[in-house]
């Protein structure tokens, strides 16, 4: 069963949701059977990569806050992220355009890194203090921790080309599949979750989709040649 989950690196509901997921299916008795599979979503794709603000200058603009409610917001979030057992910044983070980032958990996923770098992804933006923003030996040094090559993460770094329209395919099927937000999770491409939900939701969810698959119906025409585990039939010379 394959399990896909849109998200961003600037969403921390996503780092939450994430962190919800993965102790649901680290209880699911089928955990070995379940592929999972990051898609990225921007929620800010119209940001240029040099335009990087305070965190809670963006929320006050973009949401009409207050600095004291975005800071409450934050305060809250940051409760939250400690429940699952996260690191969370509360104060003096910043936000910026994460295109870059995506391209590289494409690169990631080609390695099969793919978890390891979004992790570090997470945990660099939310819970450590240097910015990943508009910043590439920051994402080089996280990358290469997460084990890709250096000198492939720069190459794809210096390319702004480089899995681009593998970005953009994740948001363009996202749209299809009708998520408006992130996190967004779907199992076997049957069922969706939206939002950072509880993990008795996502433990319910993979329960209810690994119990729904359906059985492979094979079509046959008499017996035929086959190799198995013991080799292959080799038919009597004539």
């Amino acid at each position: 069963m394959r399990v896909e989950i849109w998200s961003d690196i600037a969403c921390p509901w996503c780092y939450v949701g994430k962190a919800r997921f993965e102790k649901a299916l680290a209880a699911f008795p089928h955990r070995d059977g379940v592929e999972v599979v990051h898609r990225s979503f921007e929620l800010d794709p119209g940001r240029a990569k040099d335009d990087v603000q305070p965190v809670l200058t963006m929320l006050a603009k973009k949401y009409g806050m207050s600095p004291a409610q975005a800071q409450a917001g934050e305060d809250n979030l940051g409760t939250q992220a400690a429940a699952e057992g996260l690191e969370y910044r509360t104060r003096d983070r910043d936000h910026g355009n994460t295109f870059d980032m995506h391209r590289l958990l494409h690169l990631a996923k080609e390695h099969g890194r793919q978890d390891e770098l979004i992790q570090r992804l997470y945990r660099a933006n939310f819970a450590e203090e240097r910015s990943v923003f508009n910043d590439d030996e920051r994402l080089v040094g996280i990358a290469t921790d997460a084990g890709l090559d250096e000198a492939e993460v720069r190459k794809v770094l210096a390319d702004p080309g480089a899995y681009a329209d593998e970005v953009r395919a994740d948001e363009r099927e996202a749209a299809q599949l009708g998520a408006g937000g992130v996190p967004f999770f779907v199992l076997d491409r049957k069922y969706g979750v939206s939002g950072a939900q509880p993990t008795e939701v996502f433990e319910r969810a993979l329960t209810q989709a690994w119990g729904e698959r359906s059985p492979l119906t094979l079509i046959e025409d008499g017996a035929a040649d086959a190799c198995g585990p013991d080799g292959c039939a080799v038919p009597p010379r004539a």
